[in-house]
């Protein structure tokens, strides 16, 4: 049983993306995050949902699911595509890799969730879709305001 938990669904349009940030910023606001904390999370949901607006439904209609749950500090978020899927997704999880180099695309979107977020996974199936889970554990401590403080 979490303590908290919301679920959304959208459609696959980039504009939604924005959308999605502040609606999961919204929700860990509940957590005393620090602004870091907030940026971190905005920033691993926007890359979560680029990659399934772009790579799941290859900028086409589809929906797109986010999942936030609260459970003590930690929050879990995931967002869900029924798009393309990924054939490789330890490959697909390697800096620079990119399906679509003609977009001019960097491949370092699941290097930033990993980076911002405590965890993260990746289930996926070719035509069937991707779902990327992240968890991160909100330290209300100050630590990062006293650190700052000191400097």
């Amino acid at each position: 049983m979490f303590d908290n938990e919301i679920h959304l669904s959208f459609m696959s349009k980039s504009q939604n993306e924005g959308f999605a940030r502040m609606v999961a910023s919204s929700f860990v606001s509940q957590l005393d995050p620090t602004i870091e904390e907030l940026s971190d999370i905005r920033t691993a949901v926007s890359e979560a949902v680029t990659n399934a607006v772009i790579h799941g439904y290859d900028n086409k209609n589809g929906t797109i699911y986010m999942d936030c749950y609260c459970e003590g500090k930690t929050v879990t978020i995931t967002i869900r595509d029924d798009g393309n899927g990924i054939d490789d997704v330890e490959l697909a999880m390697q800096p620079f890799y990119t399906s679509k180099p003609n977009l001019d695309r960097s491949g370092m979107g699941f290097s930033v969730m990993e980076a911002f977020m405590d965890k993260i996974s990746v289930e996926s199936e070719p035509n069937v879709g991707t779902t990327v889970t992240m968890v991160k554990t909100i330290d209300s401590s100050g630590a990062y305001v006293k650190e700052k403080q000191d400097e």
